[in-house]
């Protein structure tokens, strides 16, 4: 397994940690200070075995915390996007994916299906979108809104987790 290359969780503090992991899960700290809670070992020194603690501390929250969690992530072309308010992270994934570079008639279709996808759920369509582009997330948008809600708050839930996979790669 490979060691992180920008730090040694088994060295840090817990401030430290937090605040090096704290956007790994969108806008929800909480998530790191439960890895660091739970023992950091030099094992959890390899990206593999920390994101899996990671992982395990997210799916073992209680499920009013994994929605404020999904909650925290942005519309896919959304409002937050076209006024420049996503995370780096947030902005980069979407602008790797093509979404930045969307016609009108492509943020409309983003913006109907973000309006009936969080009306039918509750919440925001997650969507890991590396490797993507605008038009198979438009396609996985216009499928998995016909699921039902407790398919899509576990598919949200695993999609989160793809996005920290990926942000831990390029930590």
């Amino acid at each position: 397994m490979a060691e992180l290359s920008s730090c040694m969780p088994s060295q840090m503090s817990r401030n430290a940690f937090v605040e090096h992991f704290k956007d790994l899960y969108e806008h929800s700290p909480w998530v790191a200070e439960g890895v660091f809670d739970g023992g950091i070992s030099k094992g959890l020194d390899q990206s593999a075995e920390l994101l899996a603690a990671f992982q395990t501390v997210m799916l073992g929250a209680h499920k009013e915390q994994q929605l404020a969690l999904i909650c925290a992530h942005p519309d896919l072309a959304g409002k937050a996007a076209i006024r420049g308010e996503l995370t780096v992270a947030s902005t980069s994934e979407q602008a790797g994916a093509g979404i930045s570079e969307c016609t009108a008639d492509e943020f409309e279709r983003f913006t109907q299906l973000n309006e009936a996808y969080k009306t039918k759920f509750g919440f925001p369509f997650i969507k890991a979108v590396k490797g993507s582009d605008r038009h198979q997330i438009l396609a996985a948008f216009e499928h998995r809104i016909d699921n039902d809600a407790e398919a899509e708050f576990a598919q949200a839930l695993t999609e989160i987790n793809k996005i920290a996979s990926f942000r831990m790669a390029d930590m």
